[in-house]
């Protein structure tokens, strides 16, 4: 197993490049099992996630064709699917389950595990099933695995408890080949909800309202071939604009869409970065900045992320007074904290929320990637810490990030990944 060693770094300064969307990509991919044609996608990131969906998808028999310099996926889902998952594959990602919509409105029944991911908390899959039923299947788990079944999907009303992301993607195109309307309510309203959607119409689907809490679905028969180019990566673009924050440089990052980083924004302006559009992206200055104290409440879109709380909290902890972060949207989402205050920071967990105190330096030290998001805050951090910082289970980082050392130091940062045999964890079959 790999890991990164990160040394006190210069301010970071320069350009560098967002790839495209993780959380989005992942959908895309599910979706095109809908489709009776080939379909092209664009900007694909070549991510560790993507190519367990790309094998999962191989496993129900998709074509699969990859270009991972150019970033083109191919793929044709054939007539002859295979309605039943391998737990080895969705056990490994949380994201697999999301084959479940496609594969029911397709053939009628599917047969998969439950789906596994980063241990970052609860995330039960009642809103997808209850969804499912309400379009008219039946649903039957036991072992550890579910089972939907329905000679035909007819539209519905549908309002999710809680405005799930992968609920109302699931749901949304399960309902894309139901017969009748779908109004699926309190959905959610991320960008990578309406890239989906975007996506699904390019192929002939009929979905209006993605981006608001209500999106209305009109069944079609069938789904033609499409291409598309997929939104970039705002997590991605988010981690880099408070890398600049974190080592008091500049940095622009390009292939982003500003508007999906507003609430971000407005929190790095509130630590007193400068944070300016350019021609060709987003520009972050933290040269001879004073980091201010501030708080931050995680929210689902268009509130603050919860996937970048962590990499806030590494900001935070170099900002001169009392920091309070709450997460709402994950019960356990604070396991960073522990490795952080091995840096030396100084956190305080008070049930939801994590209570910082402001210090003038961190400090290296040997630590761990608990999961995708924790491990990115870990190298921000360390990008500011004395000494040197191991950080091992990078594997985890790798889900999520492209080449994410490579580019740092493009930006001027002493990093580099080593092959660490002695440090492999037992952990990674369930990442």
């Amino acid at each position: 197993m790999a890991k990164f060693v990160i040394s006190n770094s210069p301010p970071l300064k320069g350009s560098v490049k967002v790839c495209g969307s993780k959380n989005a990509v992942l959908p895309v991919l599910a979706a095109g099992i809908l489709s009776e044609g080939t379909c092209v996608i664009r900007e694909a990131p070549n991510l560790s996630d993507v190519q367990t969906m790309e094998k999962l998808l191989e496993s129900i028999g998709v074509k699969i064709k990859t270009d991972e310099d150019s970033g083109v996926i191919e793929l044709y889902a054939q007539d002859s699917l295979n309605w039943e998952a391998s737990y080895d594959l969705v056990g490994k990602m949380r994201a697999s389950f999301l084959i479940m919509g496609p594969l029911l409105a397709r053939l009628g029944r599917v047969h998969v595990p439950l789906p596994g991911g980063c241990a970052i908390g609860t995330r039960p899959v009642d809103l997808h099933l209850k969804g499912f039923v309400a379009l008219g299947a039946k649903i039957e788990q036991e072992h550890g695995y579910v089972r939907a079944t329905a000679k035909r999907l007819h539209g519905a009303r549908i309002y999710l408890d809680f405005p799930s992301v992968g609920a109302t993607e699931n749901i949304m195109m399960a309902a894309v080949l139901a017969d009748g309307v779908t109004v699926l309510e309190n959905c959610a309203v991320e960008p990578e909800i309406v890239d989906l959607a975007n996506f699904l119409n390019s192929a002939g689907a009929e979905i209006r309202g993605a981006g608001t809490d209500t999106i209305r679905i009109s069944g079609v028969k069938s789904l033609r071939e499409t291409d598309h180019t997929v939104i970039p990566d705002r997590i991605e673009a988010g981690t880099f604009m408070v890398a600049a924050g974190v080592t008091g440089g500049d940095i622009t990052v390009t292939n982003v869409v500003a508007d999906h980083l507003k609430p971000l924004i407005a929190k790095l302006k509130e630590v007193n970065l400068v944070v300016s559009e350019t021609e060709n992206g987003l520009r972050v200055n933290g040269d001879n900045v004073h980091l201010k104290a501030a708080d931050a409440k995680t929210l689902p879109y268009p509130g603050f992320p919860t996937d970048m709380q962590a990499q806030f909290m590494s900001l935070l902890t170099l900002a001169e007074g009392t920091s309070i972060v709450t997460e709402t949207v994950f019960e356990n989402r604070f396991m960073h904290v522990g490795e952080l205050k091995r840096m030396g920071a100084e956190i305080k967990i008070e049930s939801r929320s994590a209570v910082i105190e402001g210090v003038k330096n961190l400090t290296g030290a040997q630590v761990k990637a608990t999961d995708l998001r924790a491990g990115a805050a870990l190298a921000l951090a360390a990008l500011r810490a004395k000494g040197d910082t191991e950080i091992g289970d990078i594997y985890h980082i790798e889900r999520g990030y492209c080449d994410l050392d490579k580019k740092l130091r493009s930006l001027g940062a002493k990093i580099v990944r080593v092959e660490d045999p002695k440090n492999q964890g037992d952990c990674e079959k369930n990442n």
